[in-house]
């Protein structure tokens, strides 16, 4: 029967185990002076050798014949403990085993002696899926194990991992596997799998699995079943990511202000059954690359591009100041987020390259500020009708009407979306991307989402979001309440922002 490679070529030594020397020589030295550790917790991002690592202590503590901290890998107990039938090292996966009562059991089990090894070794991978009271029940066993008993949890959430338990283990960080160590596993994998796979093809391969060891050995036995000459195209084909090509040509396309082109070749990789989401972040990961080379200096060392596409992204950065390719690269992430509430990702990323041909627009807060100078141009927003005003006469006001200049931006807005959401979740979710500021008694709300403005005319809508802002920032203010998209005209946006919501009057105090 087939056996994936990524199951033939699992590490079974430390020394197999690569980009993790930090870790393997402390682990390898404590086996070879007998001072272990009860509990260890390993954590990581996937594919980084955390449950490999977990297996070679496991049976390095075992064997009788180590060498050097490392296990002999010929008796019966090594034997035994690569085949997954070694009854003294038991895997739990706590994904699916997170309940106290699992727990329990394990306990319970922790009384017995080995039965063939000096040691029972516990692995629980995906510890932090554990319920809080499966914590608990793990905490008083590993708080005064037996001293033939050890514990190795492993983690790609650390900070779901209680701090009672970390604080009871020795922890070790994986660090993602650099591309190049990827690479050179890959060529040696397929000399020995009598491959065919070319340096570029592998150095894609080690880029597309971000610093995961099983993702790019499973890529590569997925590609392996498409061709027996495996090139950088097919891998590109069979990952169903974008031609390296296309992606430059699409961004070379939208700085240059020809986003016809560059909606073209989109819709020609579309056509192809290429994922938008992962075109997307393709872009992303290219603006990245336009960014690092604009820095100067030596980074080729952490560009994540073929060195033949270097040449081109310096072309490209060359030709945009850095303020441009912020604003771009910013503009894919948030075409990225909205990409996952979307139903309609080519619409979504269409619309992004768009607006990179399109000139920047100022931010809100700046638009606000340069109000200011053209306020004799244009018509001053009055107050409401007296009775609707703060009791308190108000500072920023003056003869009557609201300073356009003085609205400043809410530092914590974050924080009372975040609270609001809680109390009124329907009108929180039209607050998404949207930016406040307040004048005296005043708060001006500015959002893309037009639909907030009817919402909010809702006296139980408005009354919520009043008494929440009122709780966070200790003061009452009258809401006023404006869609960004509504003005095409940069110079007139605070007092026309004002002056129609005070119109609308869309406020939250009640008198």
């Amino acid at each position: 029967m087939y056996k994936a490679l990524y199951r033939k070529w699992r590490p079974r030594t430390f020394d197999d185990v690569i980009s993790q020397p930090h870790i393997t020589s402390t682990l390898r030295n404590q086996v070879q002076t007998g001072k272990t550790a009860h509990a260890y917790l390993f954590t990581g991002s996937r594919g980084t050798g955390k449950t490999t690592c977990a297996r070679i202590l496991a049976k390095a503590v075992n064997c009788p014949n180590a060498v050097n901290g490392v296990p002999c890998l010929e008796c019966d107990i090594c034997l035994d403990a690569d085949k997954g039938t070694l009854s003294d090292i038991i895997e739990i996966d706590a994904a699916s085993n997170n309940s106290v009562e699992d727990i329990r059991d394990l306990r319970e089990g922790t009384v017995y002696m080995p039965e063939r090894c000096s040691c029972k070794v516990y692995i629980i991978d995906e510890v932090h899926m554990l319920s809080p009271s499966a914590w608990g029940a793990l905490l008083k066993v590993m708080e005064e194990p037996p001293a033939y008993v050890k514990f190795i949890l492993a983690t790609t959430e650390i900070h779901k991992v209680p701090a009672t338990i970390i604080s009871r283990c020795q922890r070790y960080d994986f660090r993602r596997i650099r591309t190049e160590d990827i690479a050179k596993r890959l060529l040696y994998i397929a000399e020995h799998e009598q491959l065919s796979l070319s340096e570029d093809a592998a150095l894609l391969i080690a880029r597309i699995s971000d610093g995961g060891m099983r993702d790019a050995i499973s890529l590569l036995d997925q590609c392996a079943a498409v061709s027996d000459e495996i090139t950088a195209a097919v891998v590109a084909e069979s990952a169903g990511v974008a031609g390296r090509s296309s992606l430059i040509d699409i961004i070379e396309a939208a700085v240059s202000k020809r986003p016809a082109d560059a909606i073209r070749i989109t819709s020609d990789l579309y056509s192809r059954s290429k994922d938008m989401s992962r075109l997307c972040e393709e872009l992303t990961e290219q603006l990245r690359n336009v960014m690092l080379i604009k820095l100067g200096g030596n980074q080729d060392d952490i560009l994540s591009c073929m060195p033949d596409e270097i040449q081109r992204l310096k072309e490209i950065a060359n030709s945009l100041p850095m303020e441009d390719i912020l604003s771009h690269l910013a503009a894919m992430q948030d075409c990225r987020e909205r990409m996952q509430r979307s139903p309609d990702k080519r619409i979504e990323l269409e619309m992004a390259l768009i607006g990179l041909s399109m000139p920047k627009s100022q931010p809100v807060q700046t638009v606000i500020r340069q109000a200011a100078p053209i306020q004799q141009q244009t018509q001053q927003p009055m107050l409401p009708p007296q009775q609707e005003t703060p009791a308190k006469p108000d500072s920023h006001v003056q003869n009557g009407k609201l300073r356009a200049e003085d609205f400043k931006p809410v530092e914590n807005w974050v924080d009372i979306l975040e609270e609001f959401r809680k109390v009124n979740p329907a009108v929180s979710g039209s607050l998404a991307e949207s930016s406040a500021f307040v004048n005296g008694g005043y708060m001006l709300i500015v959002t893309k989402n037009r639909f907030f403005l009817t919402l909010l005319k809702n006296r139980e809508n408005a009354q919520s979001l009043g008494e929440t802002v009122k709780r966070l920032l200790g003061r009452e203010y009258k809401i006023l309440g404006k869609c960004q998209e509504d003005e095409n005209s940069k110079t007139n946006l605070a007092q026309s922002v004002i002056q129609k919501a005070i119109d609308s009057k869309i406020e939250t105090a009640v008198e």
